[in-house]
């Protein structure tokens, strides 16, 4: 565990003594700002519900930036072989890269808490729901970190790693629009996959374990399959 925080630990540094992070974040708050105040959305009752639909959408190009160069970069530089022949363990590579970049994902959503407070301002807030709409975005944003760790480590590449995740990302995001396609018998199996379903559930205040379970397993799953990646690199 010591080795994993000490990798996270270093990773997230590395975020903050390059431009990415900054870059990332603050494309992310500028957008928000934008979008969220835009007069389309005053007009069309302001509120807090919104800005959790816009923040899932913008989490699709954000995720796949904050990873894409987790190892991708590392492979390229030929770093990866050092890294791998040190007393660490794959997963704790893995998971200490993870770590880090859900580490600069919790930053970004707390940036973001400027906006309901501005709207606490004109009237009352119910925290409830803002509570239930940040426990979603955390999820589907970990889900998707996750993919870009599982894009990153299938390349040398970043533009391949970040293309790669985004579009997996955006396709299990844009699966649930297809429903009305899909025959009866597999349109619960479809609506399942989907991410939007979760997060829009959650956004709603039910926080089902079921929905937590479904983001947990997407996580495991993708960290999993990065590993195996990184292994046979290993024994290649």
């Amino acid at each position: 565990m010591q080795r994993t925080l000490t990798i996270a630990k270093r990773e997230f540094r590395g975020y903050f003594n390059s431009p990415a992070a900054y870059i990332v974040i603050c494309l992310f708050l500028l957008l928000m700002g934008f979008f969220f105040w835009n007069p389309f959305f005053l007009v069309n009752r302001a509120s807090v519900r919104s800005m959790f639909d816009l923040m899932s959408i913008l989490l699709l190009p954000t995720a796949p930036a904050l990873t894409m160069g987790l190892l991708a970069e590392e492979k390229r530089q030929g770093t990866i072989e050092i890294l791998l022949t040190m007393p660490v363990r794959d997963p704790e590579v893995i998971i200490g890269k993870y770590l880090a970049a859900l580490g600069v994902l919790v930053i970004l959503l707390l940036a973001t808490l400027a906006y309901p407070i501005s709207v606490s301002t004109l009237g009352n807030l119910d925290w409830g729901p803002v509570l239930a709409g940040y426990v979603a975005l955390l999820l589907q944003g970990g889900a998707m970190l996750a993919l870009g760790v599982l894009a990153s480590s299938w390349t040398d590449n970043q533009l391949i790693a970040f293309f790669t995740s985004g579009i997996i990302c955006f396709a299990f995001w844009m699966i649930g629009r297809f429903l009305p396609f899909v025959p009866q018998g597999a349109a619960s199996v479809v609506e399942w996959i989907s991410f939007d379903y979760h997060f829009q559930d959650i956004v709603r205040g039910v926080l089902d374990s079921r929905h937590i379970i479904y983001f947990l397993t997407v996580i495991g799953f993708s960290l999993a399959l990065a590993f195996r990646s990184l292994e046979s690199r290993r024994w290649s």
